[in-house]
């Protein structure tokens, strides 16, 4: 990272390098992805990561919780789960003759959603209010939850069994959606006759904690973005809403998001400033989920299809 860095304290950003090394130990041959997970959580969203099982999803959660040193909880989502097996309940208790709350795994701070789209949409939807607002509301009373609140979400792909599409309500409170992809086959052999996953996992120090977490998100936001630079980031935002193939385009809050990882990827990238590369970096993951296409289009594709139509000023 360079000096002109708004991250300007040398023990933080050794320590985030490390961070970085760290989790591509684990998670071979997917620097790119790893960098937008950290992206994702400097910039203080929450992650959406799809794709078929056994590409190392789980593995990547796993990875950040105990690298960042993070409470950690999971929860398998499963077509019978309840909301109250996620926020928790109000017991009553005899003793007392009052009820008391008892805390879901969702008070925690980074909370592995696994197959989340495995669960109805009610069960799906105990989610909203927790990664709008930080914050859980049962019988009429609201309960903060610890902060930083970090979601890593798995979803199968919607044409394999046994699975209930997200509601776009629900896919626009992830900042990022990721696909992990097969790994290349350089990477694939060194699974293979390398050590354990799960091994490897008891042995991953924290690099990073809450109070560095805090430092640099504060970091991120202290990035500048220029004006010609938001004049881009707009042109991004028009074109989504005008696109043909589009029934919706990008909203002010996705704008917003966009916006914040672009920040977070400079930030990581060793600059004070965002340059054009930067959103172009974090553009299809932040923008392509939130879009809606009419009959027969696809989001990604048509994502990288405005990427590549709007010209830089």
């Amino acid at each position: 990272m360079s000096a002109t860095t708004p991250l300007n304290d040398e023990m933080l950003r050794h320590r985030l390098d490390a961070a970085l090394t760290q989790v591509n130990g684990v998670l071979l041959g997917k620097p790119r992805q790893v960098k937008l997970a950290f992206t994702c959580l400097v910039a203080g969203g929450h992650l959406l990561l799809e794709d078929v099982p056994g590409v190392g999803k789980t593995t990547l959660a796993h990875a950040l919780a105990a690298t960042f040193d993070l409470d950690f909880q999971r929860i398998q989502f499963t077509s019978d789960l309840l909301p109250s097996d996620i926020i928790g309940v109000s017991v009553y208790e005899r003793e007392t003759g009052e009820f008391r709350f008892h805390p879901g795994p969702i008070f925690t701070r980074l909370l592995l959603a696994d197959e989340i789209n495995r669960a109805t949409p009610k069960s799906q939807s105990a989610l909203l209010e927790a990664m709008a607002e930080g914050q859980a509301t049962v019988d009429g009373t609201t309960h903060v939850l610890p902060r930083p609140f970090f979601v890593v979400a798995t979803q199968n792909p919607l044409d394999l069994a046994g699975t209930f599409p997200l509601p776009d309500s629900q896919l626009d409170r992830f900042m990022l959606r990721l696909s992990l992809d097969y790994p290349d086959p350089a990477a694939e052999r060194a699974l293979l006759t390398g050590e354990s996953r799960r091994d490897m996992m008891e042995h991953l120090a924290p690099r990073l904690d809450v109070a560095a977490i805090g430092q640099l998100h504060a970091a991120a936001q202290a990035v500048t973005a220029s004006g010609s630079l938001l004049d881009y980031l707009q042109a991004l935002l028009t074109a989504s809403r005008r696109h043909n193939d589009l029934r919706v385009g990008l909203s002010p809050r996705a704008g917003l998001a966009l916006l914040a990882a672009a920040r977070a990827w400079a930030l990581l990238s060793g600059r004070a400033y965002v340059i054009p590369e930067d959103v172009q970096a974090v553009f299809v993951p932040t923008a392509a989920h939130r879009l809606v296409p009419g009959r027969g289009g696809h989001r990604e594709a048509i994502a990288r299809a405005i990427l590549a139509d709007t010209a830089v000023p």
